[in-house]
């Protein structure tokens, strides 16, 4: 039979009736018993059981960890307990430990407090006596050992104990005097004067003498236990609080210099193996990825990947000096050496002369003025665990988001920001050389995720027929296009065109896995690079993207995985590697490094850098084997190299983008309104357009708008198919069902099995991984009877991937403003 708190929905159940009952406890008295103690957000408040004794507050979750194992204890000296309502209280002693309890009724709770006080009382004097009888070696001589501290403390100690030991016997023979003497003057009354007279009166003046003489030893006694005692208070008391003082001293300038000592490693580390870093020790000097708080209270819910000691399959080492004997920075001396003097442009001489950050490479014709500003972000609070805890077992695509979560941006436009650092393969596009060309194309492979190292906020998944127009060709020689071709699974098509002789193409799907602290993004699909003068055909795909803390703690991003960037004409390729953030590693946060091969695997360039910041590159003069072991007990490459050359470096974020989402410049102008542009097109989009405005709970009533009138599409489009007569095929569901509802992940996995441990923390989520080797779009057996307007369907003839790929007319409509093809979708 269970006894029920007070009316409070959020109150533990009580403890079992059958269980003894604790009396209220006496002064000195052990007190044992079970409260409920709040444990976080996810687990609440959760039954240990509590023992009070000595002082101390411990508790174990159950009793039989007692003998064995505490998972907490807590001084009451210097605690402070206060009171919340009927059945709760808080203890803490000055924010290290905090404990919030719970006990199951207000008569419990009131003989906890009791017990709670009188053990305080008792353990301040505890505390008291205790710092009374040591301290007394706290002196400038601090540099002995504690043994000798020690052994000072004890000496005194015996000296005050003997002091009491005296006053005692004193005492003992004071009253034992005093009887015998009060005992003599009632004989005296009764005796009648005599000749025992003067007997009586000699032992009387005799024992008032011994009596007179016990008493001054007592009073002496005293006056040395007083003399000593006074001595020594002063100074306990001002040696204790320096010592507390010092201690807190201590903690803090030990958490400082761990922190240096670790970042001194790392860079030391960088310094040795990429030398590159002692000309710009920025990519030394950056902190760790995530923001944490409180270490303690962190580091449970944040997650980590293991130190990855050898993490980098190569070592760089200055090339010899014959290689610098023309000039050390002379660069058409390095490439004539090479073989280079047939007048083409070699890629350190455009490192030097082009630098996209350099003035003379921005100017442009005045055009139209974008806009470098956007409202600010409103601080509207919401639980994602609140909506997370209902999605268990839910395929993660179709979970209906609020725009809290979102960002005021389109997934297609975010893929548009791939574009960002355009001028990589502008300068590619003028090599001759392919293993040049193939350093830029790395550059602008790593350049593409530098936006998201801040950017926590989740993309609009768009509808399916949505598009977005990215036209620079006046300022940067370039269109852009991209459609949503499926909605389920979500997948987008891109193509960019340069008037400077590049192409750009890519159909990317997400796969997604959430593992309850963190979400893991899988792009699934190739990118293409083409450039018309040497007809070099570029592929590679996209790594992994992992969202960390999505429950509890402080949002932050890692990229993390292997890209090979293919030349199909030639055979050269560069293979990437980003490393995963570790909170143990003593490498460079967000660090990549590659080498750039040929046809014949033989090394010409080393990249290194962050996706954050910048990547380098140094031309490879001489390699062989012969470094330190790896893991797996193979030698590591050395590589002779020159000095690196800078191919690309994040341009910094404007001003004030803490409060606009942390866009970029670029990212600034995507949704700035266009005359011209497509109705489908994402900055027509109403709820996106409302919840950059701040009108945040009206942005959610447009989203649900436009989720009932693309159900209802989607309706109509099925009664059409029936009415046709077209064959029911083994389809689960129509491929563009639930076309806006929002996910967290933009995922086509369905949760596949759900297993919940003992403890919540520990709920583990397995997701369906996916059959064969191409996107979900393509691997199911369903065939998508939607035809996007601006792309079809094809083979790739370079990869043989089923891929969309642009058929053109999207520019010519725009000209001649005929959108009379285009879907209503908003």
């Amino acid at each position: 039979m269970l006894s029920r708190p007070p009316s409070d929905t959020v109150k533990p159940r009580a403890v079992l009736m059958s269980e003894p009952k604790v009396p209220t406890p006496a002064p000195g008295d052990t007190y044992k018993g079970w409260l409920f103690k709040w444990t976080n957000y996810i687990k609440g408040y959760q039954r240990r059981w509590f023992v009070l004794s000595n002082g101390l507050l411990s508790y174990y979750r159950t009793q039989a960890e007692m003998g064995h194992t505490c998972r907490g204890t807590i001084n009451l000296a210097t605690a402070n307990i206060a009171v919340e309502d009927s059945c709760n209280f808080v203890i803490s002693n000055g924010g290290t430990q905090t404990y919030h309890l719970k006990a199951s009724s207000e008569v419990e709770r009131q003989r906890w407090i009791t017990a709670l006080e009188l053990a305080k009382a008792k353990a301040f004097r505890m505390q008291a006596e205790s710092d009374d009888s040591g301290d007394d070696s706290t002196s400038p001589g601090g540099g002995q050992g504690s043994g000798s501290r020690n052994s000072e403390v004890q000496s005194t100690l015996r000296t005050l104990g003997s002091k009491v030991e005296d006053l005692s016997t004193c005492n003992d023979l004071i009253a034992k005097h005093g009887s015998a003497l009060q005992r003599s003057l009632s004989e005296l009354e009764g005796v009648r004067l005599g000749g025992e007279t003067s007997e009586k009166i000699r032992q009387v003046t005799e024992r008032a003498t011994l009596f007179r003489i016990t008493s001054n030893a007592m009073i002496n006694a005293c006056r040395d236990f007083l003399a000593l005692a006074q001595a020594h208070s002063k100074r306990w008391q001002k040696a204790l609080q320096a010592e507390r003082e010092q201690r807190v001293r201590l903690e803090e300038t030990l958490e400082q210099l761990a922190k240096q000592h670790n970042h001194l490693e790392r860079a030391f580390r960088g310094a040795t193996v990429l030398p590159s870093s002692q000309s710009n020790p920025a990519i030394d000097s950056k902190g760790p990825v995530p923001v944490k708080g409180d270490v303690s209270d962190e580091d449970e819910e944040n997650e980590f990947f293991d130190a990855c000691e050898d993490v980098q399959e190569f070592i760089t080492v200055p090339a010899d000096p014959k290689y610098h004997r023309r000039s050390g920075s002379n660069v058409s001396g390095i490439s004539s050496e090479l073989g280079m003097d047939d007048g083409t442009t070699s890629l350190d001489e455009q490192s030097l002369g082009s630098n996209p950050e350099s003035p003379q490479s921005r100017e442009v014709v005045p055009v139209k003025k974008r806009r470098s500003r956007i409202p600010d972000k409103p601080n509207y609070s919401l639980n994602l665990w609140s909506i997370m805890k209902n999605c268990i077992g839910k395929e993660l695509s179709k979970i209906p988001m609020p725009v809290n979560f979102n960002e005021p941006l389109s997934m297609l436009q975010r893929l548009s920001e791939d574009l960002e650092y355009y001028e990589l393969l502008d300068r590619g596009a003028k090599c001759q050389s392919s293993l040049e060309q193939m350093c830029y194309v790395a550059a602008f492979t790593v350049s593409s995720y530098s936006t998201t190292v801040h950017r926590t906020g989740k993309p609009f998944n768009p509808l399916l027929g949505e598009t977005f127009e990215l036209d620079r060709g006046q300022e940067s020689g370039y269109r852009s296009l991209c459609e949503q071709v499926s909605h389920h699974p979500p997948a987008a098509a891109h193509h960019a065109i340069s008037e400077r002789g590049w192409t750009l193409r890519q159909e990317i799907a997400l796969a997604s896995k959430f593992r309850g602290k963190y979400l893991s993004i899988m792009p699934l699909g190739s990118i293409h690079c083409i450039f018309e003068k040497s007809n070099n055909h570029y592929t590679w795909k996209k790594v992994t993207t992992t969202v960390h803390n999505i429950i509890v703690g402080k949002l932050w991003i890692d990229q993390s995985g292997e890209i090979d960037v293919v030349n199909h004409r030639t055979g050269d390729r560069c293979h990437l590697k980003f490393a995963p953030y570790s909170y143990f590693s003593r490498d460079v946060a967000r660090k990549v490094t590659g080498v750039v091969t040929d046809k014949d695997g033989k090394a010409h360039y080393v990249l290194s850098g962050t996706w954050d910041e910048k990547m380098e590159c140094s031309r490879v003069m001489q390699s062989s084997r012969g470094g330190e072991n790896g893991t797996d007990g193979r030698q590591k490459t050395v590589y002779q190299t020159l000095k690196a050359k800078e191919l690309w470096r994040k341009t910094p974020l404007p001003e004030g983008a803490e409060n606009m989402y942390y866009f970029s410049t670029l990212a600034l102008t995507l949704n700035e309104p266009e005359e011209g542009v497509a109705p489908t097109d994402s900055r027509r989009r109403p709820d996106q357009r409302l919840m950059e405005q701040g009108r945040w709970e009206e942005a959610n009533a447009e989203k649900q708008r436009l989720e009932e009138k693309q159900r209802t599409v989607r309706r109509e489009r099925e009664r059409e198919a029936n009415h046709n007569g077209s064959p029911a095929e083994e389809v689960k569901e129509p491929a563009d069902k639930a076309l806006i509802e929002d996910s967290i992940s933009d995922s086509p996995l369905k949760t596949e099995e759900v297993e919940i441990a003992s403890e919540p923390s520990e709920t583990t989520y397995k997701t369906e991984t996916l059959h064969g080797s191409h996107p979900p779009a393509y691997s199911s057996g369903h065939q998508d009877n939607y035809k996007p307007m601006w792309f079809e369907r094809q083979v790739d003839p370079m990869t043989g991937e089923p891929t969309h790929i642009y058929r053109g007319g999207y520019w010519e409509a725009k000209e001649q403003g005929n959108w009379d093809s285009c879907p209503d979708i908003f």
